[in-house]
């Protein structure tokens, strides 16, 4: 019998056989044998808090950034002063994410799912002019199911169309 492991939203199961597609077991039946909570998430450095911050940048919700998008859009250390042209960390993150609350008030419908633009300085060693990266953010339930917003790095996949249909609504 094929045994496999299915992860999905943090969690791992052991799957004997395939999942089932049937809506009323639906594809992630099985034992967990693992968690991953989003609170461990964040100790681990997966992802970062963006703090009293993001209140102040009009969130209402908590927001994390993957630590690949903290490392390229907000984080800056001296030596990057020195290299490229004087940056403040704490800058790069209001501009992560106001630009995310800004996309969220201007685009008017409901979802889960949004892609947004920002324009920031790479942190390559050598620009001095900011280049324009997008980023998707994401509302979803925290760890005791309240709302949570996660900023990641738009996937490759990710469609033109700047929303995903959802019953929920982004604010």
């Amino acid at each position: 019998m094929l045994r496999g492991l299915l992860i999905s939203r943090f969690q791992v199961r052991v799957l004997d056989g395939p999942p089932p597609l049937s809506p009323r077991n639906g594809p992630f039946s099985g034992e967990v044998i693992s968690t991953y909570a989003r609170t461990q998430v964040i100790a681990d450095g997966v992802l970062v808090d963006a703090g009293p911050m993001a209140k102040e940048a009009g969130w209402r919700w908590p927001v994390v950034l993957t630590a690949g998008v903290w490392r390229d859009c907000v984080a800056w250390t001296d030596a990057d002063c020195e290299a490229q042209v004087y940056q403040d960390p704490s800058g790069r993150l209001w501009d992560v994410l106001f630009m995310g609350a800004y996309a969220i008030r201007t685009h008017g419908g409901g979802g889960e799912r949004l892609n947004f633009s920002l324009d920031r300085v790479p942190r390559d060693g050598c620009s001095t002019e900011p280049k324009r990266v997008t980023l998707k953010l994401i509302v979803g339930p925290g760890d005791d199911g309240e709302p949570v917003i996660t900023i990641l790095p738009r996937s490759i996949e990710a469609r033109e169309d700047k929303l995903a249909p959802s019953p929920g609504h982004l604010g």
